[in-house]
């Protein structure tokens, strides 16, 4: 095993990575670590041993923010590394430092000045958050340019791939056999691991979902369940009627979020809330209802304002219970204290979720648990249920499978608020709130309880200090304990038919059966029944999983490919019953 240079104590998977790339020392080397995991503190250990045996002679830290150019200045600070985070396009190399800190646009803007800075001494490269070299062209190709000719590059990211076809520079593809190129790296940590390892913490997503209500320019009103089969035209409008500041859906979530918050901090004091917004405008409205709430300051962090990174940091720092934030925060930030969060944004791409989720899997003690609140969107349910999923960047093929309809809806939600709907077109009414499921380790556990009801108040006072396993028995038990509860209903209004019609035979009365609304197999309207099918389907594909180790996503695409038809999102009551009664034989 390879000693390490001065530092803290390596994790398992940091010194695996360090003794492969010190066995070899390649040119290139591609460190794939969840969110959380230490890819820092696995990198600036590289970074101390060749400077050390004189391997290397000079650092450079890409990254994709100004933030991180601080972040990583610091973080260097442990390691007796000196790096300097202000060098600018314009200005000289300063020798009493190590090495430097610059950001993606910054090389892009300037390639053969920081060629020259890179060739003229033996270099170490580390480029953090490697996919960000993607971007564009030019900054793509700013990076090849200025560093093709260094001794060492070492990539770094959480999430190695992309939503188009942009290569990644020094990333190494092959061919699948397909005839597509995906990503390879040379060490891998997914999320799964450190979840096991007690790396990370782990994280249950409570989705809301509820009645949105919208005008259109000829003042014709429609109303809409977040979550439920709808168009993508219908999905986006009741995904930003939920979102609007104005409206009762965020404001219920915001409190819900708050009071979990409260009782997480009964054990851990310094636990922060982070919620995500679309834009400045509504981070600023989400700010004032947290105001209303909370007894500390509330941090707004707006990108485009001066002064954003202190803010973080003076959050980090500080034992306050909420920051607001636009993107700033959604990558390479490091606020470990962030426990509960709200995901308040229509941003809904792969990597943006799970740099995002990334911001609450830091561990500070074995135990810490973590809690995302998140609209009832069926592409966002579908990201989080695949949290454990490691993903490659595969150029030439689409980065995920489409439902049909997830493309149309994506290109509307994320809009940039700056684009705004022409005049009249839209006009947000409100929204309920109600608690719709709660999803941990890509199983989704239904619950029928309203937000702020009895039994989310209970859940939502559960102690924070939960680890992995403990979290999936106590939801696995809850969810067995409700299937129980229903089961007896069922039976005992069974039984209660049952003495019903031999009453009536006996005295000659009997009539045919009426639909009974409590039977979702029965009742012939879509918006009760269809709602009641899908947590049927959802809970028993949850249970096969549990049962059989297999993905809860897999286990839907079985079952679509053996009854066909859309998917679930689509199904019709008929669709759903046909997929039920198959699950059950299974």
């Amino acid at each position: 095993m390879t000693q390490p240079a001065p530092g803290p104590q390596l994790r398992i998977w940091q010194q695996e990575a360090l003794d492969q790339f010190l066995h070899k020392k390649p040119r290139d080397f591609l460190a794939v670590a969840t969110p959380g995991a230490g890819k820092t503190t696995f990198a600036l250990t590289l970074a101390a041993t060749l400077l050390a045996d004189r391997s290397v002679e000079r650092l450079i830290v890409v990254v994709p923010t100004e933030h991180l150019k601080h972040q990583w200045s610091e973080a260097a600070k442990r390691f007796r590394i000196s790096l300097d985070p202000n060098f600018t396009n314009s200005s000289a190399f300063n020798p009493a430092f190590d090495g430097i800190v610059v950001t993606y646009a910054q090389v892009g803007m300037h390639p053969f000045k920081h060629h020259a800075v890179s060739s003229s001494r033996k270099t170490l490269v580390i480029m953090d958050e490697i996919h960000h070299a993607g971007d564009s062209k030019s900054w793509g190709d700013g990076v090849y340019e200025a560093y093709n000719d260094v001794e060492h590059r070492l990539a770094l990211t959480g999430t190695p791939f992309r939503s188009d076809d942009s290569a990644i520079p020094f990333v190494r593809y092959e061919e699948d056999g397909d005839g597509h190129q995906v990503s390879r790296a040379d060490y891998t940590y997914g999320y799964a691991e450190a979840l096991k390892d007690g790396v990370v913490r782990p994280v249950v997503f409570l989705a809301y979902s509820g009645e949105a209500q919208w005008r259109d320019s000829a003042g014709e009103e429609y109303s809409a369940r977040l979550g439920e089969p709808l168009n993508p035209e219908q999905t986006a409008r009741a995904w930003k009627t939920a979102l609007d500041p104005k409206g009762d859906w965020i404001a219920a979530v915001l409190t819900a979020a708050h009071t979990r918050l409260q009782k997480v901090r009964t054990n851990m004091p310094d636990a922060g809330g982070l919620v995500i917004a679309t834009d400045t405008t509504t981070a600023r409205a989400y700010a004032k209802i947290l105001e209303s709430l909370s007894s500390t300051p509330v941090s707004v962090i707006l990108s485009d304002e001066p002064g954003s990174s202190e803010r973080i940091d003076e959050f980090s720092a500080s034992r306050d219970e909420w920051m607001v934030a636009v993107r700033m925060v959604s990558e390479g930030v490091d606020v470990p204290r962030l426990a509960v969060g709200v995901y308040a944004t229509s941003a809904s791409t792969p990597l943006f979720f799970a740099q995002a989720i990334g911001r609450f899997v830091r561990s500070r003690m074995p135990g810490e648990s973590a809690s995302v609140f998140l609209p009832s969107v069926p592409v966002l349910l579908r990201l989080a249920e695949e949290m454990e999923v490691s993903r490659d960047h595969v150029l030439g093929k689409p980065h995920r499978e489409k439902d049909g309809w997830d493309d149309d809806l994506v290109a509307e939600a994320n809009r940039e608020q700056n684009e705004p709907d022409e005049p009249g077109t839209y006009e947000a009414l409100g929204a309920s709130a109600e608690l719709d499921s709660l999803i941990f380790d890509g199983s989704t556990y239904g619950t029928p309880t309203l937000a702020g009801s009895a039994e989310e108040r209970e859940y939502l006072g559960l102690p924070g200090l939960l680890d992995a396993e403990q979290v999936k028995t106590l939801l696995r038990k809850r969810q067995s304990d409700q299937l129980d509860a229903q089961e007896a209903e069922e039976k005992a209004r069974r039984a209660a038919e049952r003495e019903q019609r031999e009453r009536e035979e006996m005295l000659g009365t009997s009539t045919k059966k009426k639909p009974d609304d409590s039977d979702p197999g029965s009742s012939g309207v879509a918006s009760d029944e269809i709602p009641a099918l899908r947590k049927q389907l959802n809970t028993l594909v949850s249970i096969t999983a549990g049962r059989t180790g297999r993905p809860h996503g897999s286990i839907h695409t079985e079952v679509r490919k053996a009854c066909g038809g859309p998917p679930t999102a689509l199904c019709s009551a008929e669709q759903l019953r046909e997929r039920i009664a198959y699950l059950s034989d299974w």
